[in-house]
């Protein structure tokens, strides 16, 4: 007999033979209940077949290699999985992905990894064609300060552009064709040779040409830790690749004064980059509010160029130059979906950072969101808080989406009590 079985049988007895004994009984049985469908719920899969994640814990099984000494990598003996086409694709009517990467209270800060399917690893939609023209647009006025490659990290570079090369013709047969060389791009009439040298941009410039997404690569050096070490980081929004090139992973983070980095991200983030394997790659999202259209660069917090020295430059640039509380027409809503994955042969640990970016009236039309949404920017610390800007757009923000969820209640859309239920088992939608 298990142990379940047991309890039960003299939990029974117990009642029987005491009956003040029934509400202590009563009790327990419903606890013993409530554990045995919470565990039922937790291993049985959606309905589209993927089990329900806990967006804080890593669901990433990614296990540790080979005793090796700091920055020296063995080439692995590993190849990706073959990728399906992407089902019924279409460069023009293929819709983003709806990713609603929030929760309602409380925040927690935490990495938020989960396991990746291979054939998911680009995603690519009908916005492809603004993004590769901002793309354009941006390598041609502004180059190494967004392409840049470190001598070190070169083959990584063009094992990159490898690995672009066999999959996206595969996941993507309508818009890439594989050729001797490269590929080319149906759409745009691109040729892309990766076996060239000297190649005809540099790699992470070519790289980025082809997908959606940022791309940057870090490189474990002698002294254990990861740099910085070869970016494509065009539509990055806050950040620039020319103030982090070349740092190790914790100053990225630090100069960057992520919310609890130090005390809650940095032991975890460094025990994955030093375990991480080809075969284990993971996924995770973000977000973010911004008060600007600017897909490329948020100008509301200041201008993306420097302005005299850099003392003078940072000083003008963060949310407390913002215009504050600006009509909810100015508001959108940012997320990345970010997957990290390692490459056999070079060792890097290569980041894609694609964006998603929709005004906040477009997202708050979807049934559930703005309450959600409203909630969880009411549950940011005050850490949290001051590096998402809050208090800049607050007011506006949160009065909107309160107004919005109320509509959706008053006319049945929504109900308070499944709130939690729905937010668990839709996350990171």
């Amino acid at each position: 007999m298990d142990t379940a079985s047991s309890t039960m049988a003299e939990l029974k007895s117990l009642i029987s033979q005491k009956p003040r004994y029934k509400l202590i009984a009563y009790a327990v049985f419903c606890a013993i209940g409530l554990t045995a469908l919470l565990g039922i719920w937790l291993r049985t899969p959606r309905k589209d077949g993927r089990r329900y994640p806990d967006p804080e814990k890593p669901r990433s099984k990614y296990s540790k290699g080979p005793e090796r000494k700091p920055g020296v990598w063995k080439p692995v003996d590993f190849k990706r999985p073959e990728a399906p086409p992407y089902p019924d694709w279409d460069v023009h009517t293929t819709k983003p992905l709806p990713y609603r990467p929030f929760r309602w209270g409380p925040y927690y800060i935490t990495m938020g990894l989960r396991t990746m399917k291979w054939n998911e690893w680009i995603e690519l939609d009908n916005q492809f064609p603004k993004f590769h023209a901002d793309k354009a647009r941006r390598i041609a006025e502004r180059g190494e300060k967004c392409n840049k490659t470190a001598p070190e990290a070169y083959d990584g570079a063009i094992e990159l552009l490898e690995e672009f090369c066999d999959y996206l013709p595969q996941r993507y047969p309508s818009l890439f064709r594989k050729t001797p060389v490269g590929i080319d791009n149906l759409l745009t009439g691109e040729t892309f040779d990766i076996t060239a040298r000297p190649l005809a941009e540099d790699p992470m410039a070519m790289a980025g040409r082809m997908v959606q997404d940022d791309l940057a690569i870090m490189f474990e050096r002698p002294d254990g830790q990861y740099y910085l070490l070869a970016g494509s980081i065009l539509l990055p929004g806050f950040w620039r690749l020319e103030d982090k090139f070349g740092m190790p992973l914790s100053e990225i983070h630090t100069s960057g004064n992520v919310p609890g980095f130090k005390t809650k991200l940095e032991k975890g983030m460094t025990n994955f980059f030093k375990r991480v394997q080809p075969g284990a790659p993971v996924l995770r999202n973000n977000y973010f509010i911004q008060v600007d259209d600017d897909l490329a660069w948020s100008y509301s917090i200041g201008p993306e160029d420097r302005v005299g020295d850099e003392q003078v430059h940072t000083a003008k640039t963060g949310w407390f130059g913002a215009e504050k509380n600006k009509a909810i027409e100015h508001h959108w809503f940012r997320s990345e979906r970010q997957s990290l994955r390692r490459l056999p042969r070079s060792g890097g640990v290569v980041f894609t950072i694609r964006t998603y970016f929709h005004p906040i009236k477009e997202v708050a039309q979807e049934p559930g969101v703005p309450g959600r949404l409203a909630s969880a920017v009411r549950s940011w610390g005050d850490d949290v808080a001051r590096y998402k800007g809050r208090e800049m757009y607050q007011d506006v923000l949160l009065e909107y989406l309160d107004g919005k969820h109320k509509e959706q209640f008053d006319k049945g859309l929504v109900k308070e009590e499944e709130e939690e239920e729905v937010d668990n088992a839709a996350y990171p939608y």
